[in-house]
């Protein structure tokens, strides 16, 4: 995998100049073995931060992902989550020497149900969660941003499936990737390990907004900013939903939807918002 990316980047490896989290200011930075965990203004920023193996989800790697994105999902300061990275690759995909064959099925089995952990979380979680994108995405890497709410990307950005070339299918990612994306060019990265650009990625439903790399931080700030002027009670009801409404049928799901709408309506947020759009004024939000 690795090997791979070396030839897609044709240059050695170099930390991303671009500063981490300069979207508003950082009130506070932890850092793990393989994450950056930067919590400012409601919004918790975990940077995957390996530059040995370019960012590789490894057990230990998707073990501190996993404890960043569900702790203190109870707080309602907490308005969203933001996965980023540093360096030119987001993120390499499964550390292949933790599916080495004398590794056996058990850890095999463990790594990609470790992801797919991650991948159930970011859909339970009550506030958006974001993969802000600005380099090459690999593999399992595709599959975490693939399953996250939204994709945030610079046009330098690439996605690649590669492992059929050294006798792998991508199954567990082609689970996330199929959902968002037409199936016949799902199945052309899978198949080809072809690599898609950015606009690509945009154009086939896995990222939602593509801007210039100057840009980036911007947009997000864009986005965030949009997200902390609304209900985080109304948003995580209005996510909560949304996953569930896919499993069903149309009617099933419009007759769940009215359940749900009327559920709203019962927020006390819900209610000081149409209060204070009848009295023209900014809506005051509890979170509740």
């Amino acid at each position: 995998m690795l090997r791979h990316l070396n030839f897609l980047l044709n240059k050695p490896y170099c930390l991303n100049k671009l500063p981490v989290a300069n979207m508003c200011s950082v009130m506070s930075t932890a850092s793990n073995k393989y994450c950056q965990i930067n919590e400012y203004n409601g919004v918790r920023e975990i940077v995957l931060n390996d530059a040995k193996t370019r960012n590789s989800l490894s057990l230990t790697m998707m073990d501190e992902i996993l404890t960043a994105l569900t702790k203190s999902w109870h707080d309602t300061n907490l308005r969203c989550i933001v996965l980023s990275s540093t360096g030119p690759v987001w993120s390499a995909g499964h550390d292949l020497k933790e599916l080495a064959p004398e590794c056996g099925a058990q850890q095999h089995t463990a790594v990609f149900e470790k992801l797919i952990d991650i991948a159930n979380n970011i859909r339970k979680a009550p506030v958006p969660v974001i993969a802000k994108v600005n380099g090459i995405v690999a593999a399992g890497g595709v599959q975490l941003v693939a399953s996250c709410d939204m994709v945030v990307c610079s046009a330098k950005s690439s996605f690649i499936t590669p492992s059929a070339n050294f006798g792998v299918f991508a199954s567990t990612p082609a689970v996330a990737m199929s959902r968002i994306m037409s199936h016949s060019k799902c199945l052309d990265m899978l198949m080809t390990g072809h690599p898609i650009t950015a606009e690509d990625a945009y154009k086939q439903g896995l990222a939602n907004r593509v801007v210039p790399e100057d840009e980036l931080n911007n947009e997000m700030n864009k986005i965030v900013t949009a997200i902390q002027n609304k209900s985080r009670s109304v948003l995580a009801l209005g996510k909560e939903f949304f996953y569930s409404q896919l499993e069903l049928s149309m009617q099933e799901a419009y007759k769940q939807g009215t359940k749900k709408m009327t559920e709203n309506l019962q927020l006390k947020d819900s209610q000081e918002g149409i209060r204070g759009f009848m009295e023209k004024r900014k809506p005051v939000w509890s979170h509740l």
